[in-house]
């Protein structure tokens, strides 16, 4: 079955609470957007200032919302990401997401690296118009990244936004090149995208819009994860 994975772009550590509540029980892992508005015009928290929001869950334990019944993934659309993997591995995230559009490759690298060094899933991200072939060195190191996941947008960091065709014969051609790698899909994912992206190899889908504007959240779950 696809795992279906509810993405979620907070103001607030209070509007990440009500949303998780709505889905708590029905997936094992919620994406947290997380935009500095360098990267990407908008921010979400908790950006724009980190340490002042979010020292308090971390120095008091508190941990994020209903974090026994949920693992997090931070997809993190912000410069610099090499600075900021430790804190949010400390703040509670299971799975790391780098873009590989954020800086140059050596501050991308670094990312992965402390992601990795603190025995961290991490994933990298790309832009549908950003050429497979980048992936290729992260894919045959070593110790290589553990998911790729391909935007199914065209402007990231926005919800609502519409599905980007591009997509489609990108993850076909990754999937026949890496048979093995776990494929996610993050932006447009709904309905009638959710079948075509399972059938040219996604292993993981992301959904923010069609999820949260639903009026029953765990049912358009149900409902997407039947799709796969």
């Amino acid at each position: 079955m696809t795992e279906i994975i509810p993405a979620i772009m907070p103001k607030t550590i209070g509007e990440l609470d009500s949303a998780v509540a709505l889905v708590r029980g029905a997936v094992s892992h919620v994406q947290i957007d997380v935009m500095d508005g360098k990267m990407v015009p908008p921010t979400s928290w908790p950006f724009p200032d980190f340490d002042t929001e979010t020292a308090p869950f971390i120095h008091e334990d508190r941990g994020l919302p209903f974090w026994e019944d949920v693992n997090y993934e931070f997809d993190l659309m912000i410069r610099n990401p090499e600075k900021f993997v430790e804190k949010f591995i400390t703040l509670g995230g299971a799975r790391i997401i780098i873009h590989y559009e954020s800086g140059p490759k050596e501050a991308i690298w670094g990312a992965v690296k402390k992601a990795q060094s603190m025995n961290t899933e991490v994933g990298l991200a790309i832009d549908t118009t950003t050429p497979n072939n980048v992936l290729e060195e992260f894919l045959t190191d070593e110790q290589p990244i553990d998911f790729v996941q391909f935007m199914g947008i065209a402007r990231i960091g926005y919800q609502s936004e519409p599905f980007d065709e591009r997509v489609i014969p990108n993850i076909k051609a990754l999937r026949s090149e890496y048979p093995d790698i776990i494929i996610s899909v993050d932006g447009a994912v709904n309905f009638d995208s959710a079948p075509r992206l399972v059938r040219v190899g996604a292993n993981r889908l992301v959904s923010g819009s069609a999820i949260f504007g639903s009026e029953n959240p765990r049912e358009t779950i149900r409902t997407l994860q039947a799709l796969g």
